[in-house]
């Protein structure tokens, strides 16, 4: 095995040690030690849980001496990383459409026109009339929920992944050493 086999081999095995330790954030609900904030509206579990797509869409790629974890979700980075968000016509409209689907039965006037009934709705039914009533350009803060990322946690995964290379490693080096003499 050349030195670049060999170096590609580890860098796989760092890959796939970091991969599962990642994965495991979604199980912990937290990155690594630190819990994620709590949800802020009536579900139970955590936010990042709820369809699992976010965990799901994360794919790593090795190239040259690097590994990058990717996902398509578009909130993978906000989620991530936390934030403001500014709130647009598109995401008002989401609000209003969530807050009916959520607030219950549509009643019907006399006159044809559709009006709400006065019935107590649920707290997310409130969460998301409440976003929808904020105005087009206002910020919303997106808690840091980490999934990924550098942490004390990701050197000692690294470690795990190095210890049944380094013999191999080590008689390696003795080799190319020795043929170098």
């Amino acid at each position: 095995m050349d030195f670049n086999q060999f170096k590609k081999k580890i860098i796989t095995d760092i890959k796939v040690e970091l991969s599962d330790e990642f994965d495991k954030n979604f199980e912990r609900k937290a990155f690594f030690s630190q819990t994620w904030p709590d949800r802020k509206i009536g579900r139970k579990g955590s936010l990042l849980l709820v369809s699992g797509r976010l965990r799901r869409s994360l794919k790593s790629t090795v190239t040259d001496n690097r590994i990058t974890w990717t996902s398509d979700t578009p909130y993978a980075d906000i989620q991530n990383s936390g934030g403001d968000i500014i709130v647009t016509r598109k995401m008002k409209k989401f609000f209003w459409a969530k807050y009916y689907e959520l607030s219950g039965k549509i009643n019907y006037k006399k006159s044809g026109e559709q009006s709400r009934s006065t019935q107590k709705y649920s707290l997310e039914a409130k969460f998301y009339k409440g976003l929808a009533l904020k105005k087009v350009g206002d910020k919303l803060t997106i808690p840091k929920r980490q999934f990924i990322g550098n942490a004390p946690e990701v050197g000692q995964a690294i470690q795990r992944a190095l210890e049944p290379n380094m013999r191999e490693l080590e008689q390696f080096l003795y080799e190319q050493l020795k043929q170098r003499k």
